[in-house]
């Protein structure tokens, strides 16, 4: 059996190597009983405790919603300027509300911030009984949604979040969402970071009290209810790291913001994330082919590559080149060809394909021919030396 090619170069230590490990500490104690902290973008967990247990959400499960209606908005279906119209099973939502009026139209972008901001449950039915014509209707397209992203602790029953039994999700797939809203939908997301939203001449505070602590929180939500305890979501950005970290079952609203702040300031302090290698990045110039029209070929990067790490672990990241086996023509443009491994101290870190960056033609028939006979000889040659 061949055995795959291992190379090393140094042109992919974007920093320079460094013998000195870093310290990083366990993660603060917070009275949450389920939490998690994760980077967005590199979608690494920084702590973490009972992230996949199922517990109820409360109002978080609004960020669901919102999630619905934004991609129902991106594909067409609805419109932010569409007009709807206030049924009264939403009018008479028990628990926070926007104050929307039975019998009147309102916009799809005041139902959104009466949601994002005000957390309205009438705004939540609103929008959901317009998307899907009913709340059922639209609980069964979040269920799609839901199947779509993966998440395996979630199971929605309503779109506001008010108790019942079989609804719950867990810190791990609410950070997940969190995630897949901030990436995909950055306008979207952009509503959670305002502190205040007026309607029908009711001015309603955003009850993320981190928006007026931390300049770096801007976003994402609250819920409460006695049986689900206080819960939050905090998204923010530091020295172009972004964090998102979910709290569930704090006792207090006080102590639920001491547990976010606790955990995004301990991910602020001893992480970074940093962009490793890009899409399409020469990663070794001029490999050689055998049997090609052309000798030589770029291999590159397939993906863009992002790490979290503590800042002095970046100098001690080490990169190794892995080839499925010896460059034989023809060879297609992007047709992958190894692997690139970073790893640290022995852990593998992430392992990306390795494409060559044009195509190359094979020789005619006596050409491939001799190139065979010299690559069989060269492999036998390596063979014995190793």
């Amino acid at each position: 059996m061949k055995k795959p090619l291992i190379l090393i170069y140094s042109f992919l230590l974007i920093f320079p190597l460094a013998s000195a490990e870093s310290f990083i500490p366990e993660p603060p104690s917070v009275n949450a009983k389920n939490y998690i902290l994760l980077d967005s973008i590199s979608g690494r967990i920084l702590a973490e405790q009972g992230s996949d247990e199922r517990v109820e959400p409360a109002s978080i499960t609004k960020i669901m919603t919102g999630y619905v209606v934004a991609d129902q908005i991106l594909k067409g279906f609805i419109s932010e300027s569409d007009e709807v119209f206030i049924s009264e099973n939403c009018w008479r939502k028990e628990g926070s509300r926007m104050f929307i009026q039975e019998g009147t139209r309102v916009l799809v972008s005041d139902l959104i911030k009466g949601m994002v901001i005000q957390s309205g449950n009438d705004a939540s039915c609103a929008l959901a009984e317009h998307v899907a014509a009913s709340e059922e209707g639209f609980v069964q397209l979040m269920m799609v949604y839901i199947r779509d992203l993966g998440l395996k602790n979630t199971n929605f029953t309503n779109s506001t979040g008010l108790p019942d039994p079989d609804h719950y999700s867990s810190a791990g797939d609410l950070a997940t969402i969190s995630q897949k809203i901030i990436n995909k939908f950055p306008e979207h997301y952009s509503l959670y970071k305002e502190k205040y939203f007026t309607y029908n001449d009711i001015k309603q505070r955003n009850r993320n009290s981190l928006l007026w602590q931390d300049p770096s929180i801007d976003g994402m939500k609250t819920g409460h209810t006695q049986s689900a305890g206080y819960c939050q979501i905090s998204s923010g950005i530091k020295n172009d790291t972004r964090l998102i970290a979910v709290t569930l079952k704090s006792d207090s609203e006080k102590q639920r913001l001491t547990d976010n702040r606790r955990l995004m300031d301990y991910g602020f302090r001893y992480y970074r994330t940093k962009k490793i290698l890009s899409s399409g990045q020469i990663i070794k110039e001029e490999e050689f082919v055998w049997g090609g029209e052309s000798e030589k070929v770029n291999l590159e990067s397939s993906q863009d590559v992002y790490l979290t790490l503590s800042p002095r672990d970046f100098k001690r990241v080490k990169p190794v080149i892995v080839l499925s086996d010896f460059l034989q023509a023809p060879l297609s443009k992007n047709q992958i060809v190894g692997k690139i491994n970073l790893s640290l101290d022995g852990e593998l870190l992430q392992s990306v394909d390795l494409v060559s960056s044009s195509e190359v033609l094979a020789l005619g028939f006596l050409g491939r021919a001799w190139s065979n006979t010299k690559l069989l000889a060269y492999q036998f040659l390596t063979e014995e030396d190793s």
